[in-house]
């Protein structure tokens, strides 16, 4: 029997950012749990020191074996890029902290591998992630999207696909 793994999925955000990890290697994916890590009454650098200690807390927690991570895209407004690629940072070091593999796929994979299209709607992720993982309800949205971005890396591993090889939004 294949090996168990723990996916952490995380949807990085300045004000929220939401984490779901699933276990991988069984017939289909297990649900885990997921959340969402609220940090709006902070601000600046207390944000991403409230992130970073949260992230930490929680690989700390349900030790996964991989984190499965959204890249930034371009926004149209560079403020808003250059925060969350911050809060992405934070992310990203709490997980090399802590020696956890990451993976790191674009939105577009991650809708198209989910939902069959790569610009899906967030109601369409959340009803597909709730389906994939046989939720009783739908997670909350941010959850959802870290939920779909675990459910990715999953799709890949099972195919065997290296997602550094797949262009971007094409399927496999």
């Amino acid at each position: 029997m294949a090996k168990l793994k723990r996916i952490l999925g995380i949807d990085p955000g300045s004000r929220k950012t939401g984490f779901g990890l699933i276990e991988s290697g069984r017939y289909s994916p297990k649900y885990l749990v997921s959340g969402v890590i609220r940090v709006e009454k902070f601000s600046g650098a207390q944000r991403l020191k409230n992130i970073f200690e949260s992230v930490i807390q929680i690989i700390e927690q349900y030790q996964p074996d991989v984190v499965a991570i959204e890249k930034v895209f371009v926004y149209k407004n560079p403020k808003s890029a250059i925060t969350l690629g911050q809060a992405r940072g934070v992310i990203l070091c709490a997980a090399a902290l802590k020696d956890v593999d990451i993976m790191e796929y674009t939105p577009t994979q991650i809708k198209s591998t989910i939902v069959g299209k790569g610009h899906a709607g967030k109601e369409q992720v959340q009803f597909m992630v709730e389906n994939l993982l046989k939720l009783t309800e739908s997670p909350q949205e941010d959850a959802a999207d870290a939920l779909a971005a675990a459910l990715c890396h999953d799709r890949y591993m099972s195919l065997g696909v290296d997602p550094e090889k797949i262009s971007k939004g094409s399927k496999f």
